[in-house]
């Protein structure tokens, strides 16, 4: 079995999904998640498109990153410029990437109507683009933009498209099923005509309009292909494209195809619900091997088998990708979890102690009030420290007052907190103010607690999510705040659940401030 490459697209692609918005911190700390799985290729964006990709491939420079290579995203050279004067050819350069990939014009027809040059010109443009960068950087790809489309009506043009990136010196050829329409047994017939034609890897990017782009990326990698370009859990415009967390799996498990790890395979579900909560998304529980109903059993002869030979209706072990069976009657559902985050968190407690239990029982509880641990991890350790003991309490509440003030139509809002603490038996009470009432409420917390603890100079709120729970409930909803803090070395994320969207952010400000303590 050769080994397949994952080429992740969800930082671009993915990103164009309607009602996703990543921040650049979002698309940090997803690429650094990414990694973890041992993705192969994370591509970042489209650098130039647009101030926020530009400005994650600077900051990218600094992420550590020990599985993955970073890749920017880009067109072809303009038709009226020549590639060394292009200003998307040297945005690509710019962002300093070993690996860029290139995406040209496969289908005759968005040559002619949407290009709006000469077939020939096209060539030139793929030859050109794909010679000048691979001069300058490790690997280029060509994305072969509609080339299952284009192929049907025009086999003999597709082909030349592809032969012109291999003569530029592409080091791989993607081919995209970019309308999704593409049935599994089309590709088949067309990766038949066309395998052993280059001499270069060939690759695919299949989008979901049809529900078929994990069968037609399947279907790719037993013909040959080796590597597969999707999204974590199928994000991307329109229907999506192929679905990494699906498409992972089943390669390793099914096809038993090398592509990542066992270990970095049993982080699928942690990897999939984190890509959930920073996208500010409700997880679908009937997800294929990562969905909370994914191993559950509700009851009946079901029930009864899977407790005996859990195959019976489990087609694998739910741990292998990182979830649990779950048996619906049962409160010890979940253990297997726990006991995994503590060796996570290195912590020094007795994984088969009653605690354990405890802990299960008590998170089933808090996720039945809305809260969710992915992307919020530190304070899920906060929870298992309080049940064995090993947490302290710094300080105590007496009280705080947020206070909001508008004077007048088209006036920027004054926010002001006010907070008392008791901390080591001395009585502080103090102020600030902010560019919003959580912001006040964070200052003032800091200032009060910072000549006690200096150590909390060094935190910085790095980003703040909300999220509505209950839908129908209007402003009387519950909310889940997720906050994501940092120092010098590290990063944490907190979660906080309330109808007061100033309690939820209280708690999770409380849970960043502890963590960073307990840490030293």
């Amino acid at each position: 079995m050769h080994r397949i490459e994952i080429y992740d697209t969800t930082l671009r692609d993915g990103a164009q999904s309607e009602d996703i918005s990543f921040s650049v911190e979002d698309k940090l700390r997803i690429a650094e998640k990414l990694d973890e799985l041992g993705i192969h290729y994370i591509e970042g964006g489209w650098p130039g498109a647009n101030p926020k990709d530009s400005e994650f491939f600077k900051k990218a420079r600094k992420l550590r990153l020990k599985n993955s290579t970073l890749v920017a995203f880009g067109s072809t050279h303009h038709a009226k410029r020549k590639v060394n004067n292009d200003p998307n050819i040297k945005t690509l350069l710019e962002a300093g990437t070993p690996v860029v990939t290139i995406v040209g014009k496969s289908w005759d027809f968005h040559v002619k109507e949407a290009l709006r040059i000469s077939l020939t010109a096209n060539i030139d443009l793929i030859n050109n683009s794909i010679a000048y960068l691979k001069k300058r950087v490790s690997k280029v790809f060509f994305d072969a933009e509609h080339f299952f489309d284009g192929y049907k009506v025009n086999p003999e043009y597709s082909l030349k498209t592809l032969e012109a990136a291999v003569s530029g010196g592409a080091d791989c050829l993607v081919l995209c099923d970019s309308n999704g329409g593409t049935l599994p047994q089309h590709v088949s017939n067309i990766l038949k005509n066309i395998m052993g034609k280059f001499r270069v890897p060939i690759a695919i990017h299949a989008h979901n309009d049809s529900e078929c782009a994990i069968a037609n990326s399947l279907v790719a990698v037993e013909l040959g292909a080796s590597q597969i370009q999707g999204t974590i859990n199928g994000l991307g415009e329109r229907c999506g494209n192929a679905n990494l967390i699906s498409v992972i799996p089943n390669l390793k498990l099914k096809l038993k195809y090398d592509c990542i790890s066992n270990e970095q395979l049993s982080k699928l579900k942690e990897v999939s619900r984190f890509v959930t909560e920073i996208a500010n998304m409700r997880h679908f529980k009937r997800q294929p091997f990562v969905g909370e109903s994914a191993f559950a059993h509700k009851g009946g002869i079901h029930v009864s088998a899977v407790q005996r030979h859990p195959e019976t209706y489990e087609h694998i072990k739910p741990e292998l990708v990182g979830n649990y069976q779950r048996v619906l009657i049962s409160d010890l559902s979940g253990k297997s979890n726990i006991i995994r985050k503590i060796k996570e968190f290195n912590l020094k407690v007795d994984p088969d102690s009653p605690k354990v239990t405890q802990i299960v029982k008590e998170m089933k509880e808090l996720e039945n009030q809305g809260f969710q641990f992915e992307g919020a991890e530190a304070s899920f350790e906060l929870l298992i420290k309080k049940t064995f003991r090993l947490h302290r309490k710094f300080f105590d509440l007496i009280g705080f007052r947020v206070i909001i003030e508008k004077r007048k139509e088209g006036e920027v809002p004054l926010s002001e907190a006010t907070i008392m603490l008791k901390v080591e038996r001395k009585l502080e009470h103090t102020a600030a103010t902010g560019n919003g009432p959580v912001n006040a409420l964070d200052n003032a917390l800091r200032k009060a607690l910072e000549g006690f603890y200096p150590q909390l100079k060094q935190v910085k709120l790095i980003d703040y999510k909300v999220r509505v729970l209950a839908a129908g409930k209007g402003t009387s909803a519950k909310v889940r705040v997720l906050v994501e803090s940092g120092d010098d070395s590290h990063k944490w994320g907190t979660v906080g659940v309330s109808e007061n969207i100033i309690e939820a952010s209280w708690q999770a400000l409380v849970d960043s401030i502890e963590y960073k303590l307990l840490r030293g």
